[in-house]
């Protein structure tokens, strides 16, 4: 079990990052041979992800459901695009896999949303959790002093 962390906490960032949420949604849940390899897919990419870390992705979270969602930090975007369309990722593949075998048939649906973010434009905080998101991401500092307050950490 991870270590609970008992006092808020903030994420501090010094340089930009992004911020990308993806994830699918099952829509015809009995087309296993649909969405199953869409879902194990992003497993190897994770993988292959964190086993070369010069490919820019900080970390994640994910939860799954009817609607899956992964949350990436990323160091930047032109990392995020490189891993995107490198013809050497596991991304290119399943990405032509995906418009080969399921496209717009409505069997199961993909979504992301990216976010390029710099210090002064978020603001974070956890209390009694493990280190978790952007804190864990990147550096967590005790959220007190100047970033007690919500309004104070986003003008930090």
């Amino acid at each position: 079990m991870k270590t609970i962390i008992q006092r808020r906490i903030t994420a501090q960032v010094d340089d930009d990052f992004v911020v990308f949420l993806i994830g699918m949604r099952i829509n015809k849940w009995w087309k296993v041979h649909q969405w199953l390899p869409v879902a194990t897919a992003m497993t190897g990419m994770i993988k292959e992800l964190y086993n070369n870390p010069e490919m820019g992705l900080i970390s994640h979270e994910q939860w799954f459901s009817r609607t899956t969602i992964m949350v990436q930090y990323w160091k930047s975007f032109e990392h995020l695009e490189e891993y995107a369309k490198s013809s050497n990722s596991k991304h290119l593949p399943a990405w032509s896999n995906f418009n080969k075998k399921i496209k717009s048939n409505g069997d199961v649906g993909i979504w992301h949303e990216t976010y390029l973010l710099k210090p002064g434009n978020f603001e974070s905080v956890d209390n009694n959790m493990p280190e978790f998101g952007l804190a864990k991401a990147m550096h967590a500092v005790p959220a007190r002093g100047h970033l007690k307050t919500a309004k104070q950490r986003i003008q930090s």
